[in-house]
């Protein structure tokens, strides 16, 4: 039992690092030891448990099965061989910085502090929500969300959920203008423009195709998502506004969605981390904890 254990230890360690080079540091193993339990791992089962190529290691879709499904078991493991008077809380305690955009703020940063707080009182958040993106490794960020995509080799990043874009209206707005066909009739009616922080000009709105299009005369123009869909839902302004925000508006009809057949492909929510070598414990339990938070939004 301890060495089956202890393979799923290797495993997980893999799962949350960016190769089996990093994973074998965090555990003062050899990457070839860490190879050979996952080998072992996947004879096993006789499943894939990590895509591999010269450059990066994946986990497939079973692996993530297994690490939800072992993970439990291995930290009630661990609590359970863990000396009196040297408490999970005791360990996991110190200051983390966290980075997010705002928009992610109250619906998944919020949640996830709830569970830092109620499970590692010891844990010192330091959150820094901002649409303007960071450089993580000078400001010395421990654990950041990303909508869109990641492909930094700086980082550790887990895709923990997948964001749909919508153009939606209110029904009073609608009601007045009717409901655009398409981009070009869309381009006749009020809409907003969300304000790119980074460089002072206008967002495009996403379509499929990879059409990408930029209002010529917006209604509102704003550098805050909230504020942008409070003008949605006032009937001032069409807007393409993440799934994660108008999903509740759109399911009691205060919000309606239009041009379905033009939404572009679902964008990826990621949590990430700079690549630091070994992970202190209460990075990874923030950094579990927003990955669950986000989970949970995206599939709410």
């Amino acid at each position: 039992m301890q060495n089956e254990l202890e393979l799923l230890r290797i495993f997980r360690a893999a799962a949350e690092s960016s190769s089996f080079r990093e994973a074998a540091v965090r555990l003062g193993l050899s990457p070839q030891g860490v190879t050979r339990a996952i080998k072992q791992l996947e004879a096993h089962y006789g499943e894939l448990l990590f895509h591999r190529n010269t450059r990066q290691v994946r986990i497939t879709a079973f692996g993530e099965t297994l690490l939800a499904r072992s993970r439990p078991i291995l930290e009630q493991f661990e609590d359970l061989w863990r000396p009196p008077g040297t408490t999970k809380d005791a360990v996991l305690s110190g200051l983390v910085r966290v980075t997010a955009p705002r928009s992610l703020g109250a619906r998944a940063v919020l949640p996830a502090m709830k569970h830092v707080a109620a499970h590692h009182p010891g844990i010192v958040l330091d959150l820094r929500l901002s649409d303007r993106i960071s450089d993580a490794v000078d400001e010395g960020i421990d654990v950041g969300l990303r909508v869109g995509f990641m492909r930094d080799s700086r980082f550790v990043a887990r895709q923990a959920g997948r964001m749909q874009l919508h153009t939606v209206a209110s029904p009073q707005l609608l009601k007045r203008t009717g409901t655009p066909r398409d981009i070009d009739e869309l381009a006749r009616m009020p809409v907003t423009a969300a304000l790119d922080i980074n460089t002072g000009r206008p967002w495009p709105w996403y379509f499929k195709g990879g059409r990408q299009w930029v209002p010529p005369s917006p209604a509102v123009i704003a550098d805050d998502a909230d504020m942008e869909m409070g003008a949605v839902l006032a009937g001032i302004a069409f807007a393409q506004l993440a799934d994660y925000m108008a999903r509740p508006y759109i399911a009691s009809g205060k919000l309606v969605k239009v041009l379905e057949d033009q939404a572009p492909p679902a964008w990826g929510l990621y949590v990430y981390r700079p690549q630091r070598g070994p992970v202190p414990g209460r990075v990874r339990a923030v950094f579990d904890a927003l990955s669950n938070a986000v989970s949970e939004l995206a599939g709410a």
